[in-house]
């Protein structure tokens, strides 16, 4: 019932409609069955008077039952019209209701939670819960109504007859309530897991394939999507096997009821030496009695499928019920663009250690600062705690006075333009790309964001410029020029703080010095918090802060932190040392 009950709130404007479609459809099981008694009445008119004696009877109740027929046929048709409308209004509104939450996520929950996955859980379980609304639940009511309907039938006509079609009747709903055990719940939730599981490491493999043909590996060295496979695959197997016997049990025994009627029916002849009445309701039970089984299934069918329903909503909220960024109803407005930490502390979930500890420091509007440090020290999880990726565990995060979790989230993103290490650009034009960081820019504008992103060189080369299409359908660019390409997008955006995150980590020399010249232009005025790994890059910053594990070790401008000979001295001097490396000639030893 909590299931049906979760199911109805999606049911906006059309909550009337399963209702509907469950009386129809108990109407249409109850017409189901008139069919079954007249063909009975029409045997009793033959074995009674004959064909010819008995026409009209028998003309009447045929059309009786075809006319029975047709209307079970017809109200069914409808009770499944009402039952799929309701099913994709809630289909709609789950997708709906599901991406809604999802873009209100913090950033950071796009970090921690594939593309794929995400996909496979709101798309394939709200189309779960259509089908399980749509098709099963219709069958409910018949799955109720049309076993009392034929339990009062097979008393009314011979209740010793009747007793002899229950008994494998019981028995068989003995054999099914056994299978329908929690181990069925534990399987839906194993089976639902490992599709997601699938899913995720199926769109990995697909994405990982040029570094698969490049290096001449098989799809064995995608292990985990090929273990993926494997764990379904026995644990489908092991679940299969399982049923086996309790199955084989139930099909022989739901089909074996005329093994029991036929002993009885001899014995009721040789008791009353009425053979003709016996065999008359012999017919009956035989046509009547699959009703039984029928209903069986179906109702294991329904509870598979409720099962199944029950398991894809609670995935669906599962998903989002991680604290989204709540629409405030009194936001605060931006005035001043410094950036301010105070105590700031942060643990990813499931983490037993901060990534973040107890970090505090200011950058005045206007002014850079780098942060700098081994790879997991916490420099990114401190960069993308600014823009609410995630919001701080302990502390207060200010951009001038105002909390940024007293900023609207539009206004905050308009306030602070990205650019990562790893870049995104969509499969549209270069054009279309740029014009994500202001969505309705001038040609001019977009002109000069790209001359200023040093992107001339890449534009000037392109059969189509500005529009040429990129990825599978137009042209490829280098790390370092898709890396150009998003920092026009951040200059044209031309938004008051900028966060760098290691932006030229994948970028050639070349690149790199291309990206450095766009960076001036970029920064130049702005709040800038920047991850460097390359120290040349932040010897101008105007503070340097030394990360160690989600700490601030020290502190200062590239002079300063040199003379403190500390940890940052210490990385200066053994970067140095590597930009010195040479390699040395071979020794020859023909």
């Amino acid at each position: 019932m909590s299931t049906l009950k979760k199911l109805q709130s999606y049911m906006v404007g059309r909550k009337a409609l399963l209702p509907a479609a469950l009386v129809l459809s108990a109407i249409s099981s109850i017409f189901g069955i008139m069919p079954y008694v007249f063909i009975w009445f029409i045997i009793r008119e033959l074995f009674n008077a004959g064909i010819d004696s008995s026409y009209n009877y028998i003309t009447a109740y045929a059309w009786w039952a075809v006319g029975t027929a047709i209307v079970s046929i017809i109200l069914y048709f409808i009770a499944l019209s009402f039952s799929h409308l309701a099913a994709f209004r809630v289909e709609t509104n789950m997708r709906r209701f599901a991406m809604q939450k999802i873009v209100r996520m913090p950033l950071g929950f796009f970090n921690s939670n594939t593309t794929g996955r995400i996909r496979k859980i709101i798309d394939d379980n709200a189309g779960i819960t259509h089908s399980f609304l749509a098709h099963q639940m219709p069958d409910l009511a018949a799955t109720i109504l049309m076993p009392l309907t034929v339990l009062v039938l097979i008393f009314l006509f011979d209740w010793r007859l009747g007793i002899a079609c229950l008994v494998p009747v019981i028995f068989s709903m003995v054999i099914m309530s056994s299978m329908m055990s929690d181990k069925g719940k534990q399987f839906m939730n194993s089976y639902m897991t490992s599709l997601e599981d699938m899913n995720t490491e199926a769109v990995e493999y697909v994405r990982g394939i040029p570094v698969v043909k490049v290096f001449q590996q098989t799809v064995f060295s995608f292990k985990n999507f090929h273990n993926s496979i494997i764990k379904y695959k026995n644990m489908v197997i092991d679940y299969t096997k399982m049923w086996e016997k309790p199955m084989s049990a139930y099909t022989v025994m739901i089909n074996g009821f005329v093994f029991f009627l036929v002993p009885v029916a001899i014995l009721i002849i040789n008791h009353t030496g009425d053979y003709a009445q016996t065999i008359l309701n012999l017919f009956l039970y035989v046509l009547i009695t699959p009703v039984f089984s029928q209903s069986i299934m179906r109702s294991m069918y329904l509870n598979q499928a409720l099962g199944q329903a029950s398991e894809a909503v609670n995935r669906i909220e599962d998903l989002t019920e991680e604290s989204s960024q709540l629409v405030l109803s009194n936001p605060k407005k931006i005035n001043e663009h410094s950036i301010r930490f105070e105590d700031v502390s942060f643990t990813y979930l499931g983490s037993n250690k901060k990534a973040v500890d107890q970090v505090s420091f200011e950058i005045p509007e206007g002014k850079t600062t780098a942060l700098v440090g081994a790879s997991g020290s916490g420099k990114t999880t401190i960069a993308r705690l600014l823009p609410r990726f995630w919001d701080a565990d302990e502390g207060n995060i200010f951009i001038g006075e105002t909390n940024v979790k007293d900023i609207d989230h539009k206004e905050l993103m308009n306030n602070i333009s990205f650019v990562f290490q790893n870049t995104r650009l969509f499969k549209i034009s270069l054009m279309e790309n740029i014009k994500y960081g202001k969505p309705y820019a001038t040609i001019d504008e977009i002109e000069n964001a790209v001359d200023m992103a040093q992107c001339r060189e890449i534009i000037s080369k392109l059969p189509n410029g500005l529009n040429t299409k990129i990825g599978t359908e137009g042209t490829y660019l280098s790390g370092g020029e898709q890396q150009r390409i998003a920092l026009a997008r951040a200059i044209l955006k031309n938004a008051p703080i900028v966060v760098l995150d290691e932006a030229t980590a994948f970028a050639d020399p070349e690149n790199e010095h291309l990206i450095q010249k766009a960076f001036k232009k970029l920064t130049k005025g702005k709040t800038v918090l920047m991850i460097a790994h390359r120290l040349t890059s932040v010897t101008s910053a105007d503070n340097i802060l030394v990360i160690d594990e989600g700490k601030i070790l020290e502190q200062g401008t590239h002079k300063e932190l040199l003379k403190k000979q500390g940890a940052y001295a210490n990385m200066w001097n053994e970067f140095q040392q590597s930009v010195n490396w040479k390699i040395g000639k071979e020794e020859s030893y023909v």
